[in-house]
């Protein structure tokens, strides 16, 4: 049975009111208009990713709203180990107690270009970005999302995770290997723990990464990241409750 999103669902002040949640990516992208619509829907947010000054951006424009205070942790996925998610759980933990929600946001687009001239390095770093570091990130958090009511985990995905095309090289192979994750994780969970895992799709959508695929496009002619924050809601809310396992697409 396909299960689809409601194409009615409003969000609202208290959609996610009293959730933790913490978002990869946040500084800019599809990541800071998921980071602010939470906050705005009651949520605390705690913003992740590479560049502290997005994240602090991002930190203030949240602040200035009156939305719950949100936190920062600044973490490199592309250099973090085992230890720095361990050491990203216990900061959590002692913080706050508990995690309703993750979304994996953060992404690397790799090289466009065909495999036979693929840079090895570029190949593994993109995979370390958009593989290894939520497979480490989940493990390292899963105590804490067992600990919530109902959580959720939710990957941004992409068109290239379903079939991969020529010139997208790691990035489309990371991306089909972080889907079949999310499946993974959805078989593992369901019965056992109050977790579920999703995906989405956001198709076409105005961010930096999508300019840089496709340098000669008019971003006017693309979606704004605001579009698709009904479904992100819908999927961290309990509003979501019984969905898991499932790839929602644009």
């Amino acid at each position: 049975m396909t299960i689809q999103i409601p194409q009615d669902y409003v969000i609202h002040p208290d959609s996610l009111a009293d959730k933790i949640i913490l978002v990869t990516g946040a500084g800019d992208g599809i990541g800071k208009i998921a980071a602010k619509t939470f906050a705005a829907c009651g949520a605390t947010v705690i913003l992740s990713g590479r560049t502290m000054s997005k994240l602090e951006q991002v930190y203030d424009e949240i602040e200035a709203e009156g939305y719950p205070q949100p936190a920062i942790y600044p973490i490199n996925f592309e250099s973090a180990q085992e230890k720095d998610y361990d050491d990203m759980c216990n900061a959590l933990e002692d913080t706050f107690g508990k995690l309703d929600g993750i979304l994996f946001n953060a992404a690397d687009l790799g090289e466009r270009t065909p495999i036979s001239n693929y840079s090895v390095n570029a190949w593994l770093r993109c995979m370390q970005i958009n593989v290894n570091a939520p497979f480490m990130l989940t493990q390292a958090l899963l105590p804490l999302l067992e600990r919530a009511d109902n959580a959720s985990i939710l990957f941004t995905s992409s068109s290239v995770a379903f079939k991969g095309r020529a010139f997208w090289g790691a990035y489309a192979a990371s991306k089909a290997a972080a889907e079949n994750f999310m499946q993974t994780l959805h078989d593992e969970l369901e019965g056992a723990t109050r977790i579920r895992a999703n995906s989405i799709n956001p198709g076409a959508t105005r961010t930096a990464m999508r300019a840089a695929a496709y340098p000669a496009e008019d971003p006017e002619t693309v979606k704004t990241p605001d579009k698709l924050m009904p479904s992100y809601v819908y999927l961290l809310s309990d509003d979501s409750l019984g969905v898991s396992g499932q790839s929602f697409h644009y």
